[in-house]
């Protein structure tokens, strides 16, 4: 089974996807006809947001692509939902599971550089020509049974059904899930019977989609609750946490534990010696219980019980087994080398570059914009002069952020649409198609620019940015601090300038 998975996350895949006809660089040319992301939404909202047949389209999809729900019904998955750090908790489980020597899927979005991100064998992104190999044969089989011109599946609702088709062929031990938007009409709820489902901190977004409560907020996000799964949750407002209380009960979950905030001194030390701060600490417990449920799942190769009150404190306890060791030194040990060795960029990531260090986190709401200051602050030096790049995406009401990050009185402030502004395959922003998009994101910046008022400027693109900040490093002796925020996908922009693959360096 590694071989294989070795194979098709490296060039060892590329005999057998020379038969499909297609390169990579047409692959991703047609996926972007697919809709972008923003254009999904703009067409969820103006068709009926809470239509129950989206998921029926996702089976008819699914069907037609060759795979059944009772085939899908094979592959153990653990299912995440939430608002804010659900991508960082899917990663943080996967590194769990694959520390305990699991084979492991990564199903996630959006992707920063690569559309090959968001489908991780191993933690390894595909390689272009297994990318290309899973993507032609996908997606020939669904143009070759659309009844219309129109009647293919969307973007991201395509990439969900080629995941499957990844994952079942690789016979992965255990696929992790990342849920797009929402949770109850996400394609990814396809799956009928997860090992366990998570759901992160809650909060008010995509409001025109999933309500413009917390309580339907909730709603919308335990939709991915199962019977007989075992369903976690970190702490939440009372007013959420009655809903997922309630939707555990109606939907039949074994079970729905809450993670505590504060863990036991030991557990504490690993959060500590790994470097998370308080908000990665809550979503690392929260990877922790669900990796552990899930291990506790595989009937015959575990066989112990777990005491409820011992493990919604401190995780783990001494349960016989003689398969796996889940003792609570080994257990904790083999945590922290998967917690160290997770890499997750764009998610609070210093990048030091011989020009400025830059301070990476994709924040995007209220709450995450106050832990992203709150983090730059403790991780900057004092006495650096700091930049901004800033921009937002879809519909966000971007006032509330700008007036929290002007309190750092940044010496300049660069607004600019999230694309790179030179030719790269990758970028959807760079297509025509996508010139109405970039033109809305351009008045955006310049609203925001005559928000900031004083220090700011509107740049067409990310190259423009390093351009000029590069021309300023060349008349400063010290090294300039960079705080980029906003959007993840400004995030994809910046990295693919500084650092295209992913490396956590850059020698810009």
């Amino acid at each position: 089974m590694f071989t294989l998975l070795r194979k098709m996350t490296h060039n060892g895949f590329l005999v057998r996807s020379t038969h499909t006809g297609g390169s990579y660089e047409d692959a991703i040319k047609v996926l972007c006809t697919l809709q972008s992301n923003a254009a999904y939404l703009q067409s969820v909202i103006k068709h009926d947001a809470n239509n129950p047949e989206r998921l029926k389209e996702t089976e008819k999809y699914l069907l037609r692509s060759g795979i059944t729900l009772e085939q899908l019904d094979k592959l153990s998955v653990v299912h995440v939902a939430g608002t804010k750090g659900k991508g960082t908790t899917c990663a943080f489980t996967e590194a769990i599971l694959r520390q305990y020597g699991f084979s492991t899927g990564f199903f996630s979005s959006p992707h920063l550089v690569s559309v090959r991100e968001r489908i991780r064998l191993n933690g390894e992104p595909l390689s272009q020509a297994c990318f290309a190999h899973f993507f032609w044969d996908t997606y020939r089989r669904l143009e070759q049974a659309r009844e219309c011109e129109s009647d293919m599946p969307t973007y991201f609702k395509f990439l969900t059904i080629l995941s499957f088709h990844v994952f079942l062929e690789a016979n992965v031990d255990v696929a992790i899930l990342e849920v797009g938007i929402g949770g109850e009409l996400d394609s990814t709820n396809i799956v009928r019977n997860p090992v366990c489902v998570g759901v992160t901190s809650l909060g008010l977004e995509h409001t025109l989609l999933l309500g413009n409560t917390l309580e339907e907020i909730a709603y919308q996000k335990s939709g991915i609750f199962k019977p007989n799964a075992a369903a976690f949750t970190v702490s939440q407002p009372e007013v959420a946490m009655r809903i997922l209380r309630k939707q555990a009960v109606e939907r039949r979950c074994r079970s729905l534990r809450v993670v505590p905030s504060i863990q036991t001194r030991e557990w504490n030390d690993v959060f500590s010696s790994v470097g998370l701060n308080s908000v990665q600490q809550q979503n690392a417990s929260l990877s922790i219980s669900m990796a552990l449920e899930w291990m506790k799942s595989q009937g015959d190769k575990l066989s112990w019980i777990m005491n409820d009150t011992k493990y919604i404190n401190d995780f783990h306890d001494d349960y016989p087994n003689d398969k796996i060791d889940l003792s609570p030194t080994v257990y904790l040990s083999k945590t922290a080398v998967a917690l160290a060795n997770c890499k997750w960029p764009g998610r609070t990531q210093i990048l030091r570059t011989s020009v400025a260090d830059f301070f990476l986190d994709g924040a995007h709401t209220v709450e995450s914009i106050v832990n992203c200051i709150s983090w730059f602050k403790k991780a900057s030096q004092k006495t650096s002069r700091k930049f901004l790049i800033f921009n937002t995406s879809g519909d966000r009401n971007s006032l509330p952020l700008l007036k929290l990050l002007k309190a750092l009185d940044f010496d300049k402030v660069y607004f600019a649409p999230n694309c790179v502004g030179v030719f790269n395959v990758e970028d959807m922003n760079s297509t025509s198609g996508a010139q109405s998009i970039m033109d809305e994101q351009r008045k955006r910046c310049e609203k925001h620019c005559e928000l900031w008022g004083e220090n700011s400027v509107v740049k067409n693109n990310v190259t423009e940015v390093f351009l000029d900040i590069k021309k300023y490093a060349s008349s400063q002796n010290d090294k300039m601090e960079v705080l980029v925020t906003g959007s993840l996908h400004m995030i994809g922009a910046i990295l693919t300038i500084l650092d295209p693959n992913l490396t956590m360096t850059s020698d810009f």
